[in-house]
Parts: structure tokens; C-alpha cells; sequence
């Protein structure tokens, strides 16, 4: 059975896991817009990605990394640039 401390780790954990995924959609966001996409639809369109998922990983929703190297290849994007500047909080 786990104990509390353990109980509030876990939920810290979580709290930590959606701040992350938050910031990567920030991060998926701008470089749409920067590579001249107005809106998610149009990319996701353009691109072949199901429009409610892909807006959903703008959203903040757990993107595998596979997933996310795939979009960040249509995007021109390499993975050190994506997290450059990514800090903890």
C-alpha cells in the first residue's frame, strides 16, 4: 500500500508531467506559426495528421516522442532547436 508521502510524489509527478506537456504544445504552436501556418487545421490538414489530435498536442496532451520527431520533420525542425531554451519551469 503506498504511503502518503508516496501518494503526494506521485501527484507532484503529475503536476510536473502537465507542466511539461503544456510548454511542448506552446513549443509545437510556435514553430506552426513560424513555419506560416495560421491555424492548427490547416497544418494538420496539409500534413496528413488528424486535426482534433494534432490540436490536442498543441493543447498540452501526451505526445509519444516518435510522434513528435514526425511533426517536428514536417515543421523543419530538429529536436535540439524544439527544446533550446526548454528550462524546468
Amino acid at each position: 500500500m503506498a504511503s502518503k508521502n508516496d501518494k503526494e510524489i506521485k501527484a507532484g509527478t503529475k503536476v510536473e508531467e502537465s507542466i511539461y506537456l503544456k510548454k511542448i504544445g506552446e513549443r509545437l504552436k510556435y514553430f506552426r506559426k513560424k513555419a506560416g501556418y495560421t491555424n492548427s487545421d490547416t497544418f494538420a490538414y496539409d500534413n496528413n495528421i488528424s486535426r482534433p489530435q494534432y490540436g490536442k498536442y498543441e493543447a498540452g496532451a501526451n505526445i509519444q516522442l516518435n510522434t513528435l520527431i514526425k511533426i517536428l520533420k514536417l515543421m523543419d525542425v530538429t529536436l535540439e532547436e524544439f527544446f533550446q531554451g526548454f528550462s524546468e519551469y
